[in-house]
């Protein structure tokens, strides 16, 4: 067996594979008494089928496997004795000549192999990454004020319906009654939502559900009948408003104040509105920082990765599930990402950065929280958050998930002390713009 290789730049190599038959014989020979050990072939007795007739059903298969025997142990040994650190896993050449597959012959097999490119920089205080400090403003407080109690509201019986509130309606057509369905008007069709402004209860309108309601799904359901039945009714149907409901913001009560923050007063309550602004401008600020400094690692290692070869071995082992086309839609997006990831390797093992269980399970039970509060519910008990982390980890993507936010959060905050944090003040509304 000869083995060439052709080193096309830095980043690949092109190897020639000779197989002559001495180097498959033997093993070819080995497959085909496996075959018939095992045959199970109609007049002969198992392992006792002729040899001729092993070759004949047998033989290509064998042969072929001996010869793909003989390219894998070499192409592996290659790689091994090399200490090459490949991308992926060998391709074979799209120059490949075409093989005859004929007991005897002499083969000849290209293969593509990239490598990974050689990672190594230094970091020093020299290095500097912009780190934001965002100031709190008065619009930012009455914002998230009237968010917290717009959050905390509910729905009252309201006198005439605005753009944002639900009417209750009886739906009539013939003999046809479809009773106390609700609407909210921000479903309503934009060339229709006009008419439905301002009716109060008692209002008899007709509608063409057709054209008020568009979403197929919301319209079976409010006319309470199966989608496919849509196609078969008559659009024109009556509509009776029985209520208005209107939403309305929770008022500055201490009821209120205690459901939020669990205070008493509106000065406490606007300090507790304060103090989450502020923790979540440094959330945002930290999250800007990991974003700069993942791009100026990156841009500082330099790293040169084989594309090309890249994007045929991700389009081979996806076997079809995704044509060169759509790979080349979300290339920007996978490149990026796939050279941070080889530098987050490198700084993890520079740094000495390790993951532990317990880091794993502080940031679910934060992911936890921060589920349960988009519900309101800002109070959860710690061993309810821990049972809802561990069902997070437990879930393989959630658990992936948790582990790559877990790695970059630990590299940058390891980066973070050995460089300068080049510290800008910022409006929430400049820093908002920022890209």
């Amino acid at each position: 067996m000869k083995l060439e290789q052709n080193r096309i730049d830095d980043l690949n190599l092109e190897l020639t594979l000779s197989v002559g038959k001495e180097d498959y014989a033997e093993n070819k020979k080995k497959r085909l008494n496996d075959f018939r050990k095992k045959a199970e072939i109609k007049g002969f007795r198992k392992g006792m089928v002729p040899v001729s007739l092993v070759e004949k059903m047998y033989g290509q298969s064998a042969l072929v496997d001996a010869v793909n025997d003989v390219i894998s142990e070499n192409l592996n040994g290659f790689i091994r004795d090399n200490g090459l650190k490949v991308l992926g896993e060998p391709l074979p050449s799209e120059n490949q000549p075409q093989a005859e597959w004929v007991d005897g012959n002499d083969f000849t097999f290209k293969f593509d192999v990239a490598l990974n490119p050689e990672i190594s920089f230094e970091l020093s205080k020299d290095d500097e990454i912009p780190y934001y400090t965002i100031t709190v403003t008065e619009a930012a407080k009455k914002e998230m004020k009237e968010n917290l109690l717009r959050q905390y509201g509910s729905l009252e019986e309201g006198k005439a319906a605005k753009e944002e509130d639900f009417i209750i309606v009886d739906f009539e057509q013939g003999e046809t009654k479809v009773e106390g369905t609700y609407v909210a008007l921000r479903n309503v069709a934009e060339a229709v939502r006009k008419s439905f402004v301002g009716v109060k209860p008692g209002d008899v309108l007709d509608v063409n559900v057709n054209e008020a309601f568009e979403n197929e799904t919301d319209r079976a359901s409010m006319l309470k009948v199966n989608k496919d039945e849509l196609a078969t009714l008559d659009p024109m149907f009556k509509m009776t408003v029985k209520n208005v409901k209107t939403f309305v913001n929770a008022p500055l009560t201490e009821e209120t104040f205690e459901k939020v923050f669990g205070v008493k007063t509106e000065e406490e309550f606007n300090a507790r509105i304060e103090d989450r602004i502020r923790a979540e401008y440094v959330q945002e600020a930290d999250f800007r920082f990991s974003k700069d400094a993942r791009n100026f690692l990156v841009e500082k290692a330099d790293v040169k990765v084989a594309e090309k070869f890249l994007k045929r071995w991700i389009h081979v082992i996806n076997e079809g599930k995704f044509t060169m086309e759509d790979i080349e839609k979300e290339w920007d997006l996978f490149i990026a990402d796939y050279k941070w990831q080889m530098v987050r390797s490198y700084l993890m093992e520079k740094y000495g950065v390790k993951v532990e269980e317990a880091d794993l399970l502080a940031s679910a039970k934060g992911f936890a929280a921060y589920q349960f509060a988009m519900y309101g519910m800002n109070n959860v008990p710690d061993e309810q958050l821990e049972s809802f982390a561990k069902n997070i980890l437990s879930q393989e993507e959630q658990g992936r998930r948790i582990l790559d936010q877990v790695e970059n959060e630990k590299t940058v905050a390891a980066v973070r002390e050995v460089v300068s944090l080049k510290k800008k003040k910022i409006s929430v509304d400049k820093f908002r713009e920022l890209k």
